[in-house]
Formats: structure tokens, C-alpha cells, sequence
């Protein structure tokens, strides 16, 4: 019977792809906007993940995320090293600028300035380059996206010079950095450097990376911190969360990206509900043949989850490869969607999503069916 009720689908072609379209739009609706949603997300977090040396960040009490913060005074750093617990301590400058490029453009840019000593902050992975060349005078490492951006292609960048704050920058190096929320050209050059590339103001320092002595527990040391000093302390994780929160509590990206998915899914049901009622009607006669037979009610109910789950599995599954795919090549061509990834929650949600709107479609259209009377195929 099971055969008998995939050949009754398959036959009408027309409205058995009406209804693999609309579970395949739904899953590349839910699957591409949640990935999306996710890895922007994400990105709040980038610049904590960046540093995985240093469990503690210390700032202003107004600083709120990596991007959203205000400079102390130098002499911060120094109360921060003297605290109980604390391992070692290196300043980090985190600021926008506006570099002129050789053609004479200006383009804004975050300068990132590491400790001159350990260069604390500075991405693991080096495209082109060596950690030691950002010790040469005015020496600046400059992430691939931007290099991309400014110049082109990667290779273009080296040795190239900018004018930063009136100031000689030379492009060093190349580094694989993570995409921040706020993504833009960044440059990695030592603090001392970075003194003089960010517009003068009383206060410089941005943040103070800290790590906790062994068997300290890194909130505990962070708590400490606040005590001491009257600083804002964050672990790594709590930072990051810190920065995610952030993106969710100031932007719409949480509001928009829930309405397309909710739109997602009642296109899905309107378009595969819509169809399956269709091919009920259509094959109404069929079902009471099947009736007068014999058939009893379980069997048919079986025979309507079995189309059902065709339809669902094939819709399913082209949906993820077209999302899947669309990351990929998106990624490919567009440094936008660079270091997006599918988590494997989210095909787990839009499975639960699709099996749920083939329930609901599949109840309608099986109460439909049995209450279709065998004489119906008589008539």
C-alpha cells in the first residue's frame, strides 16, 4: 500500500513539486537567515576570541564591548599588575582612524596597538610576513580583507606606505583576523607605534589583557580587580557574551532576521498546505476506491504519512544543499561572509520546523480523506 500511495503522488508531477518547493524554500529561508543571524552574532565576539592568551579584560566602567569603550589612563595598567592573582598584564589600544592611502584616498581604519614586548593580540595565524618584522620603525600589519579592500589583492599590500595621523605607516605584513561586527581595514602595530597613529587625547589605553596566576580562578581574580581598582573586569567568556548582548540589545538584526524566518514558514505551509489539500481533492475518488475495498482508516492514515514524509525528506534535503551552498559560495566571492559557518543546531531546528509544518498540513489533508465515503467512487 505504501508503493501504491508514492505512485499516487509522484503521479500528479505538478502539484508534487508545488509541494517539495515550498518545504525546500522554507528550509533555505530558516537555514540561510539563521546562519546569518548566528555568525553576526558571532562577531561581537571576535576581538575577545582573537586573544586567547589573556582570560581577563580590564577597562573603563563605561566600556561595554570591544568597540564600545573609553581610554584610561596608562598609569591603569601598572594598579592592574599590582593586584593579587594576576599573572602577568599588557596594554591593548583599540581605536578608529583615518589612514591616506598612496592614490591619496582616505579610508577609515581600527588601529590595534599590541605590547611592544610579547605583541600580545596579534593574530595567530601570518598570511605573509614574520612576527619580528612589526619591530622595524613604523612597521604595521594589515589583515587580509582590508588588504583586499585597499589594495586589491593581498601581495599588493606589502611594503606599501600610509599616512596615518600625519605619521609614516609601512605595511609589514599580512594576518588572517577575525571579522568583527563593526568589520573594517585593521592594522596590528606595537602600543608605542600606536601612540602616535591614533589622534592625540589625554588618556590612550583602550584595555588591559591580564592573565590569572595558575590555579586562580579568572572571575575571582576579576572581581578583584574591580575591588582594587575601580576598574570594569570581564573574563574572556563573560566579555564575549558581553559583545553578542550588545548586538542583540542595539540593533534590529534580531526583530528583521525573526520576521523573515516567520515568513519563511508561513510561506512554507500556505504553499505546501495550499498543494497538498489540491491533490487530496484530486485523488479524493481514489481514496474511496481504496475504501470499498477494504482499506481500513489505519492503513490510510499510513499511506498520507508516507507521502507526507517523501515530501518532507526531499524538500529537507534539497533546501539545506542550497543554503549550504549559498554560504560556500558567497564566502567564496565576498569577504562579507568570511568565517560564516552552519552550527549544527540550526538543520536540527529547521528539521523540527519542517516536520512540524508537515504535520499540520498532513492532519488537514488527512481529515479530508477520511471522511471521503467509499461510495464516493460510485458517484
Amino acid at each position: 500500500m505504501m508503493w501504491i500511495a508514492i505512485r499516487m503522488l509522484t503521479g500528479d508531477r505538478v502539484k508534487f513539486y508545488g509541494m517539495v518547493f515550498g518545504v525546500a524554500f522554507s528550509t533555505l529561508l530558516i537555514t540561510q537567515q539563521l546562519t546569518i543571524f548566528v555568525n553576526l552574532l558571532l562577531r561581537g565576539a571576535a576581538a575577545v576570541h582573537e586573544i586567547p592568551s589573556a582570560d581577563i579584560w580590564v577597562m573603563d566602567p563605561a566600556g561595554r564591548t570591544s568597540d564600545v569603550t573609553l581610554p584610561m589612563p596608562s598609569t591603569d595598567l601598572q594598579r592592574v599588575r599590582g593586584v593579587p592573582g594576576v599573572d602577568w598584564a599588557v596594554p591593548l589600544i583599540r581605536s578608529g582612524a583615518n589612514v591616506r592611502t598612496p592614490d591619496g584616498a582616505l579610508e577609515p581604519v581600527t588601529v590595534i596597538g599590541l605590547d611592544d614586548a610579547t605583541l600580545t593580540g596579534l593574530p595567530r595565524k601570518l598570511l605573509m610576513g614574520q612576527r619580528e618584522m612589526l619591530f622595524e620603525p613604523d612597521a604595521v600589519f594589515i589583515d587580509a580583507v582590508g588588504a583586499r579592500k585597499l589594495f586589491g589583492e593581498d601581495a599588493a599590500a606589502l611594503g606599501v606606505r600610509l599616512e596615518l595621523n600625519d605619521q609614516r605607516a609601512v605595511i609589514r605584513g599580512l594576518v588572517d583576523a577575525e571579522p568583527t561586527f563593526t568589520s573594517g581595514v585593521m592594522l596590528y602595530t606595537r602600543y608605542s607605534n600606536a601612540l602616535n597613529y591614533v589622534p592625540g587625547t589625554r588618556n590612550r589605553l583602550s584595555f588591559v589583557l591580564a592573565r590569572s596566576d595558575a590555579g586562580e580562578d579568572a572571575a575571582t581574580v576579576a572581581r578583584r580587580i574591580e575591588a582594587v581598582t575601580g576598574l570594569r573586569a570581564r573574563t574572556s567568556q563573560q566579555f564575549a557574551e558581553d559583545g553578542v548582548d550588545y548586538i542583540i540589545d542595539n540593533t534590529g538584526i534580531p526583530i528583521n532576521f525573526g520576521i523573515t524566518v516567520a515568513l519563511g514558514v508561513i510561506v512554507g505551509i500556505a504553499i505546501v498546505g495550499l498543494t497538498f489539500s489540491l491533490f487530496i481533492r484530486d485523488n479524493i475518488k481514489q481514496f474511496g476506491a481504496l475504501k470499498a475495498i477494504g482499506v481500513t482508516n489505519a492503513r490510510i492514515r499510513q499511506m498520507v504519512v508516507a507521502q507526507s514524509a517523501l515530501v518532507a525528506l526531499i524538500g529537507y534535503g534539497l533546501g539545506l544543499i542550497m543554503a549550504v551552498a549559498f554560504l560556500e559560495i558567497g564566502g567564496y566571492y565576498s569577504d562579507a561572509f568570511k568565517g560564516f559557518y552552519t552550527p549544527y543546531q540550526i538543520p536540527l531546528i529547521a528539521a523540527a520546523v519542517v516536520a512540524l509544518m508537515i504535520l499540520i498540513t498532513g492532519f488537514v489533508a488527512l481529515r479530508q480523506v477520511l471522511k471521503a465515503e467509499p461510495a464516493e467512487v460510485f458517484r
